[in-house]
C-alpha cells in the first residue's frame, strides 16, 4: 500500500460516494487508474463497505447509551456476544479489556425503551452486570481521520 492507495482510503473515508474522476483529480492519476486501485482495495478486504451515515434522532433513536457488559463466573462471551448481536438496539460491540467483557452503543427512541433494553441486557444468560452512561451531547462521531497523517507518507 503506497501513498496514493492511502490517499484513496482517506478520500472515500471523508466521501464514500466520489467519482473515480474526482478521486482521480484529488489523486493525480488517470479515473481507469483509481478505478483498478480501489477494486484492489475492495478485493484485499482493506475497504469492506460502503454505508449511509445518518442522524439519529431523524429517525427516532435520538437515546444513545455506552454500556459495558460484565459477565459472570459462568458466563460465556461467545454467548453473550450472540445474544448482543440478536438486540436491533446495539449498534456497535466491542470485546474489551478490563473489568467489562464488552462495551457496547444502544439506540433507542426514549429513556423508557432504554430502561427496557438494559433489563433484557441483564437478562442474558452469562451476564453479571451492566454499567451504562448516557450520552447527552455528541461532540464528533465516526470522524474518519486521515490514514496518511497516522501512518506516514512512507508507510511506516
Amino acid at each position: 500500500m503506497d501513498l496514493v492507495d492511502r490517499q484513496l482510503i482517506d478520500a472515500l473515508r471523508t466521501d464514500g460516494r466520489a467519482s473515480y474522476a474526482e478521486l482521480a483529480r484529488l489523486v493525480g492519476l488517470s479515473s481507469s487508474a483509481v478505478h483498478e486501485r480501489v477494486g484492489k482495495l475492495e478485493s484485499a478486504g482493506v475497504i469492506s463497505a460502503y454505508r449511509a451515515i445518518v442522524t439519529p434522532s431523524a429517525i427516532g433513536v435520538g437515546v444513545t447509551a455506552l454500556v459495558g457488559i460484565a459477565p459472570g463466573e459462568n458466563g460465556r462471551d461467545e454467548v453473550i456476544a450472540a445474544a448482543l448481536e440478536q438486540m436491533p438496539e446495539v449498534e456497535t460491540c466491542y470485546s474489551v479489556a478490563g473489568d467489562d467483557a464488552f462495551l457496547v452503543t444502544l439506540r433507542v427512541s426514549s429513556v423508557d425503551e432504554l430502561h427496557t433494553c438494559l433489563g433484557r441486557l441483564r437478562g442474558i444468560d452469562g451476564v453479571a452486570r451492566t454499567r451504562t452512561t448516557v450520552v447527552l451531547a455528541t461532540r464528533f462521531e465516526g470522524r474518519p481521520g486521515s490514514v496518511v497523517d497516522r501512518v506516514g507518507l512512507d508507510g511506516d
